[in-house]
Parts: C-alpha cells; structure tokens; sequence
C-alpha cells in the first residue's frame, strides 16, 4: 500500500438523458494504489457507440495497470516519454481487439479520460478530451470541442488523428492539498450550485463541496449517494391542480468523479 497522505472519495451516477433513453452509465473509472503511487482514471464513453461503457472500462482498467507498472519498473511521471510511453499501452490493446473483433468492433471503444499519477515526489495530471479537473481549489474544465466532437486515442486505430495524453500539470506532490478529476458529465454539476436538491429544501451547493466535506472521505458510499439524491426524480401531487408534478433529476449526463484530499496534519 502507498503511504501518499491522501484520502480518496469516488463515485458515478447514470445521466438522466442516458437512463431516458435506456442507455447505460458510459462512465468509468479506476483507481489503484501501490507502494510506488497512486493512479486515478476517469473516462467518457462516446454516447453514440452501442459498447462505449465497455470501450471506457477497458481503457481506464489498461490505462491504471500501465502506469503502475511503470512506476514499478522506476519510470518517473516527470521524464518526456512517461505519458507518451502511456498512450502507446492504450492503443496496443485497442489495436489487439481489431486484429481480434475487427475494425468496426474498435468504433464501439472510443473514450475521453482525465487522470493523475501521484508519486511522493511528482503528481501528474493528464487528459484526452473533455473532462474537468481541479487542483487546490481551481476547476479546469477540458472543453466543450467544436460540435461536441472530443478527440479520442482510439483515433490513431481507426486511422484517423493522433490524438495525444496532454500533461495539465506537474506539480510537486507536497503542494497537493486537493485533486479533482471528472468527466464532463461534472461540468453540469458545477453549474447547479444554486439549484434545489429534488425533495429537499437546500441548494446543491459548490463544486468545492467535493473537497470541503468531511462526510465524502468518512463515509465510502457518501459521494455515490449524495449524486444519486441529485438525480432522483421528484414526484409531489398538486391537489389544487388535480395533478402529479414531476420534476426530473439535475445531472443529464453520466457523472464520474474522484476527489483526493490531504489528511489533516500529514505532510
């Protein structure tokens, strides 16, 4: 186990769009810790591919064990070929799942990510698409693209862009205080701070609730369902109006977020 001084709280929620239409959770995300580090991912599955959640399991799943991997073989997130050396490991399974499935099958695997690499010395975080990360307090979001049309690495397969991981930052991991990565799904989320919990008479607050609130990293499933009360939908009857009125939950899209914070007193 890493001996990095974080706690960690993470979660995602199906899109209310997606779940209307009877689309699954197209988010994924996966975490890992090691003695050498912690990687997080977060993905986005293309909504108009028929497996995209499928494209996204596998792309963050692949994406964690390489790093780690890395990190275990002395690889250093602050050298030039790190996250080069990361893309390739993607698209080496991409590739093997045409030669297997065929190129259209690599269609159905298109995903955007944001992620980080904690080491004790470096955090690194990178992307490929939208998303939104925030550091210490400062939200980033990644996009939107030209006609809601992110890059994805599985491009380079089919052919088509070389679509790179971009560094977003490389920080001295002691100056970590608070790390945020979502899809852009958490782009919604910050825009609903002054918005009505459904069923509830309280906003739904600021983004750097995520962050601030001890509940998220006392209580494992707190984050999970603090999205899913977002999302439910509200049914009241208007007996003056003779009528049910319901209100549909607040995220459209699939929301995936992990969050790290400093334990108090470490350094």
């Amino acid at each position: 186990m890493s001996a990095l001084p974080f706690d960690i709280a993470a979660a995602s929620v199906q899109g209310r769009e997606h779940a209307r239409a009877g689309r699954n959770n197209q988010d994924a995300l996966c975490l890992r810790v090691s003695e050498h580090g912690l990687v997080a991912v977060v993905a986005d599955g293309c909504g108009s591919q028929p497996c995209s959640e499928l494209g996204a399991q596998l792309g963050v799943r692949r994406l964690v064990q390489a790093a780690q991997q890395r990190l275990a073989e002395g690889e250093r997130v602050d050298e030039g070929n790190f996250l080069p050396g990361l893309r390739e490991d993607v698209l080496c399974l991409l590739g093997e799942l045409r030669g297997e499935l065929g190129r259209d099958a690599v269609g159905d695997f298109l995903f955007t990510l944001v992620g980080a690499v904690v080491t004790p010395s470096k955090t690194l975080i990178f992307s490929a698409g939208d998303g939104v990360w925030a550091l210490n307090g400062e939200v980033h979001p990644l996009g939107p693209f030209p006609g809601n049309a992110p890059p994805y690495l599985a491009y380079a397969i089919l052919g088509g862009a070389d679509v790179p991981l971009t560094a977003q930052a490389l920080v001295p991991t002691e100056d970590v205080h608070a790390l945020m990565l979502g899809t852009d799904g958490v782009a919604d989320l910050a825009r609903l701070a002054s918005a009505r919990v459904p069923e509830k008479d309280e906003p739904v607050g600021p983004l750097s609730q995520l962050w601030t609130d001890d509940r998220y990293f006392t209580n494992p499933d707190a984050l999970r369902r603090r999205l899913s009360l977002l999302n439910r939908e509200s049914v009241r009857a208007d007996f003056e109006a003779r009528r049910v009125v319901r209100t549909p939950g607040l995220l459209p899209d699939d929301t995936t977020v992990v969050v790290l914070r400093r334990r108090m007193g470490r350094a």
